[in-house]
């Protein structure tokens, strides 16, 4: 190996703990997808490969050919339908440790938005690093790692102002933070342009010069970024052509008799071979490697690290048994709610139209219902204030959480799958993270309508009505997040409003008389409705034990006496504490329903597979009637 090289190395790994060479081999890798009544689809075909440490390895092929699906399987992103042997430094891979040790930089970048480069450096600096590192420590790993990334002038930028070169390097960067010896990376280059390609190969080489193990997939690269690859793996059909030294691929290609124009792209020409442009050449390119199992190695060129000997095999994992360094879940949670308040303060925007929306609302509804709390000729229209309070909690808290979530679940999905902090953590820092905002917007909304109806000023009606209104509005919310944990943004924006329609429906239905001759179904029906509960609390609370006066311009006020409107609402045997308890019933089970569908989303067991199965098996069924 040569000084630059050696340098490269030192660099590379300033500052940040030394690990082991990782070697990744697969032998028969075959991955099938369903397709209803056409049985399965085979995307790998018993493919074989070696990718050793100190290497910069390109998964090339044309559309369809099964790249990034090779690239998933490898990094453990989608593995339970493949078949074959996967080993790591010639052991059978765990995968629950290995994913320990490697990092998969996604297509997308998907970054935290509304914080500095230099804010998400330290947080996911924080969350990956723990306590048992100083925090001077953590700014010295940082700045070596954005000085390596050409990030340093962007420290105090935004991550929504960067480039997408700079964002491209950033999502690099934070993988980098605890120095993690195998990096995937999905089409780091695509969106980006000539130059931004350029560095950000050129960037990759540096990490794998380093001792890293970088595997990436890429979409037809320049004759230059071409020649940058220590190795090229080449599929078509989910058959692997070539193995082997990028730059001579074109020699490779020459020994099959297949002859490659003059001053052409390597890359270009080889991706038009596997096209069949030059003839049915793959059963050929297959069978001279042997389907990846051999390698096409000229003597000049030599691998940059040994093979991992023996004694090492297993240094790699003893790493990831130790416990040291690894955050608890109560600070994985105070790092993750300090992030989420920082990003919720941020978003001004989003924050005013919240506040200017409570405050239109209250003074619409504190103004349609001005005065009814003293007026005996108005009892009723104290029926309908409280249930429009009860569908101001349901919808308001929920839609917003039906529209971002499903982005947010990206960000969880590439923050979670990289091991950076367990699902319990994310959830109850998300569950917390919205109360101050609820509570101070839904005390600013109660307090206009509640004035302007005249409601009694006695604390032990206000306290309860706020509360009330309070549960109401994060049990929506949690339903919000039952929805948007299954379902993507379309289908979630439909689902949730109409999902809503039979607890409004049954929320005010068959008070009165009434009540007697509903069918027992029905009766039942109405008891699953959280809503209801509200309603009837709140009627209760603001009602129970009080008496109006009649206004003089009246002649006759018929419920003047509320007890006795309460009795032929037929509410007289209902007890307040018993529809608080259901509230708080009903906010556990969806809370805890959202957690569960939102773990299952992230890592599926095998119950919930197995519906997941079903359900695209109906679909494409359904698809193939029409």
């Amino acid at each position: 190996m040569d000084e630059n090289l050696e340098e490269i190395r030192k660099n590379n790994v300033l500052n940040l703990p030394q690990r082991p060479a990782v070697e990744i081999e697969f032998q028969d890798l075959t991955y099938t997808v369903p397709q209803g009544r056409k049985g399965s689809k085979l995307i790998l075909r018993s493919i074989s490969g070696k990718f050793r440490s100190g290497q910069l390895t390109a998964i090339l092929g044309p559309s369809g050919s099964g790249k990034s699906t090779l690239l998933n399987i490898l990094a453990g992103y989608k593995c339970r339908e493949a078949t074959g042997t996967i080993l790591i430094n010639g052991e059978p891979r765990n995968l629950k440790e290995f994913r320990e040790i490697a990092r998969y930089i996604m297509q997308e970048d998907l970054i935290q938005p509304l914080l500095s480069v230099d804010e998400a450096m330290m947080i996911a600096a924080n969350l990956k690093l723990g306590k048992h590192i100083s925090v001077e420590d953590k700014s010295k790993i940082i700045l070596d790692i954005l000085e390596l990334l050409r990030l340093s002038n962007t420290r105090n930028t935004h991550t929504n102002k960067l480039s997408g070169g700079e964002r491209k390097r950033l999502s690099i960067a934070l993988e980098l933070l605890n120095n993690p010896p195998v990096l995937f990376l999905d089409e780091p280059t695509t969106g980006l342009d000539d130059l931004s390609c350029s560095q950000c190969v050129s960037l990759l080489k540096q990490l794998a010069a380093g001792g890293r193990t970088v595997i990436c997939s890429i979409h037809t690269p320049s004759a230059k970024l071409f020649s940058m690859f220590d190795k090229v793996y080449v599929i078509s059909s989910g058959q692997c052509t070539y193995q082997g030294y990028g730059p001579e691929a074109v020699p490779y290609l020459s020994t099959l008799g297949i002859t490659c124009p003059t001053h052409y792209n390597p890359a270009d020409f080889i991706m038009e071979v596997c096209s069949g442009e030059y003839g049915d050449c793959q059963d050929k390119m297959v069978s001279a490697i042997d389907n990846g199992r051999n390698e096409f190695i000229k003597d000049s060129v030599v691998p940059l690290f040994e093979s991992t000997s023996s004694s090492q095999k297993m240094e790699i994992f003893e790493i990831v048994s130790s416990k040291e360094g690894k955050n608890s879940s109560w600070d994985q949670f105070k790092i993750l709610l300090m992030r989420m308040w920082v990003q919720m303060w941020r978003n001004k925007s989003y924050l005013l139209l919240k506040v200017v929306l409570h405050i239109i609302l209250g003074l619409l509804i504190g103004n349609l219902y001005i005065g009814i709390g003293e007026d005996g000729s108005k009892t009723i229209f104290n029926f309908g204030f409280f249930f429009t309070c009860v569908i101001f909690f349901m919808y308001i808290p929920m839609m917003p959480v039906l529209l971002s979530f499903p982005l947010e679940i990206q960000y969880l999905k590439r923050e979670h799958f990289n091991q950076w902090y367990s699902i319990g953590s994310y959830f109850c820092a998300l569950t917390v993270s919205t109360l101050p905002v609820q509570m101070i917007l839904g005390s600013l909304y109660l307090s206009m309508v509640y004035i302007f109806s005249y409601q009694p000023l006695e604390i032990e009606r206000i306290v309860p009505f706020f509360a009330i209104c309070f549960l109401t509005s994060i049990i929506s919310e949690s339903f919000g997040l039952l929805i948007s944990s299954t379902l993507n943004l379309l289908n979630g924006m439909f689902v949730g409003p109409v999902m809503m329609v039979p607890f409004i429906v049954f929320s005010a239905y068959g008070f009165g008389e009434g009540y007697a001759s509903i069918p027992i179904l029905i009766k039942i029906m109405m008891r699953f409705s959280y809503l209801r509960y509200s309603f009837e609390a709140l009627v209760l609370v603001m009602l129970r034990g009080r008496k109006l006066q009649c206004p003089e311009e009246e002649e006759f006020c018929i419920f003047t006496d509320l007890d006795e409107f309460i009795e032929i609402m037929a509410m007289n045997n209902s007890v307040i504490w018993v529809d608080i308890v259901a509230l708080i019933i009903f906010l556990v089970l969806v809370r805890s329903a959202s957690f569960y569908l939102l773990r299952q989303r992230l890592t599926p067991n095998k119950t919930f597979m197995a519906l997941q199965y079903i359900g695209r098996f109906i679909k494409t069924r359904m698809s193939e009637g029409r």
